[in-house]
């Protein structure tokens, strides 16, 4: 779980030492980073993903052990199998196959993995990019293997997500005695209103390669446990999932123009945002959406919806990078999974994906 590693990224140096990986790691503090290249010619396709989890809940939902990677009815069982270390095992195995079956190719492969994604995110991907950009690394193209699947495999390509900008409301107010409303102010109350305004506010319309901008409370925290006293203040978390329509400036100011409305007494604090990032129609879109095709039969659709990933990071060297991984629904839940027949076939993907970039 988050940042822990323990030993992913071992096996990983194992498996592609075989066929001719140089594999270093950039850790920094508790977070494991690894980067493995095969080649030293331009251009560079990487593959990125994350070693790490969220945690798996009470045990005793779970029809198999979360960590004991159960295969039943060909389905295999197990916190990450979705998000995302299928995803790596397929870029592995696809590697191994690509690298091989020639003696050589036009152009590298990279690996680069950490385990902190699912955690803060800042000594991860983030921290080996830079200190990858110090020694003049020119990622031309990156496959991020997020799970990205919703029906059938590889039907969704993500080739950008929306930014995230997390907030934390406080309305203050006056503590009192609950029968004596007239010598205090309830800021819960005058939350009501603030929230009504806020989940209604259109904070943009999108445009063809984004969905709107969406706002979600996550949390509201207030009292002191008595039912007889009125708080002080009312603390109220929130995320907006942003499209480039909108930028940070502008969402803090529309919410704290709401706000304004319905108190004179609030403070917001606000986290560090995410990015947007979009990677256009374009060689490496094309050449991923033919690869599925040929593989599955599908025409996959592009989308930019879902949560953050480390493409953000990546987007940010020039490269073109999309997201492109296994089915989604199970990511997160209880009883992850996914179908073992999908690993070989997204293997598959990702190997036609190195032949047509690298022929």
């Amino acid at each position: 779980m988050t940042p822990n590693d323990e030993g992913c990224q071992q096996l990983i140096i194992g498996e592609l030492e075989t066929v001719g990986f140089s594999c270093e790691s950039f850790n920094y503090g508790t977070v494991h980073n690894l980067w493995a290249k095969c080649g030293d010619q331009s251009p560079l396709i990487v593959f990125a993903g994350h070693t790490d989890v969220v945690p798996a809940g009470p045990l005793e939902q779970w029809a198999h052990p979360p960590f004991s990677a159960a295969v039943s009815d060909g389905l295999l069982h197990g916190r990450g199998a979705a998000d995302m270390k299928g995803g790596i095992a397929a870029m592995i195995t696809a590697c191994q196959r690509f690298t091989t079956s020639r003696s050589e190719f036009k152009g590298s492969i990279g690996f680069l993995i950490t385990s902190d994604e699912e955690g803060p995110a800042i000594d991860g991907t983030r921290y080996a990019l830079e200190q990858l950009q110090k020694r003049s690394e020119i990622f031309r193209w990156c496959i991020v293997g997020e799970p990205t699947s919703h029906k059938n495999l590889g039907d969704t390509i993500k080739n950008g997500r929306r930014g995230s900008l997390d907030g934390s409301l406080i309305l203050h107010g006056i503590q009192g005695h609950v029968a004596y409303p007239q010598l205090a102010d309830n800021p819960i109350h005058r939350a009501a209103a603030v929230i009504s305004n806020l989940i209604k506010f259109e904070w943009d319309k999108g445009n063809t390669d984004f969905p709107p901008t969406s706002f979600q409370i996550s949390n509201i925290r207030s009292g002191t446990g008595a039912r007889n006293v009125i708080p002080s203040e009312v603390e109220i978390l929130f995320n907006f999932r942003f499209s480039p329509e909108s930028t940070v400036n502008d969402l803090q100011k529309k919410i704290e123009t709401i706000c304004s409305q319905h108190s004179d007494h609030f403070s917001i604090r606000w986290e560090s945002p995410s990015p947007t990032y979009h990677t256009p129609a374009g060689t490496l879109v094309d050449i991923v959406k033919s690869a599925i095709h040929k593989q599955t039969g599908l025409r996959p659709i592009l989308s930019t919806s879902g949560g953050t990933s480390d493409g953000r990071f990546i987007a940010k060297t020039g490269a073109e990078v999309i997201e492109l991984g296994l089915m989604n629904d199970t990511i997160h839940s209880t009883n992850e999974h996914i179908r073992v027949t999908d690993l070989t076939l997204l293997s598959k993907i990702y190997e036609a994906i190195l032949v047509k970039l690298l022929r």
